[in-house]
């Protein structure tokens, strides 16, 4: 794959994972419907989820600034497998479980086609 197809899917990679988890934060912050109901399924209080929320935005804060988007990879990595976590301990089925697996991978990959130590430290992320 060429210098310039690497960058751009990464930079592709990198967008829909930070939309996403920008949608998830705010739906977090909003206390929307949904957020309430899988958050309450998970055991968590009512009362955390707009912590939570502002501790997703923070991380994928970090991870949109171009210096520091290693340090907010690993840092989304952790929140993520916090989810992991919540989701094997209530026994919740295998692709919402994995879900923030797959997510994690997709924040590694975008940044390790757009970053050649990055990819050389993890190895080939395509």
């Amino acid at each position: 794959m060429t210098n310039q197809k690497s960058l751009w899917m990464g930079r592709v990679l990198s967008s829909i994972v930070v939309m996403f988890l920008t949608f998830d934060a705010i739906a977090k912050l909003v206390k929307a419907r949904p957020v309430l109901q899988a958050t309450a399924q998970l055991g968590f209080p009512e009362r955390s989820i707009v912590f939570i929320g502002v501790l997703l935005l923070v991380c994928t804060s970090i991870y949109v600034i171009p210096r520091t988007r290693v340090f907010g990879a690993v840092l989304l990595t952790g929140y993520l497998g916090g989810a992991i976590a919540a989701h094997v301990r209530v026994g919740n089925p295998m692709f919402e479980t994995l879900f923030p697996l797959i997510a994690a991978s997709m924040i590694w990959a975008g940044i390790g086609l757009r970053d050649r130590r990055v990819n050389a430290l993890v190895g080939p992320a395509v």
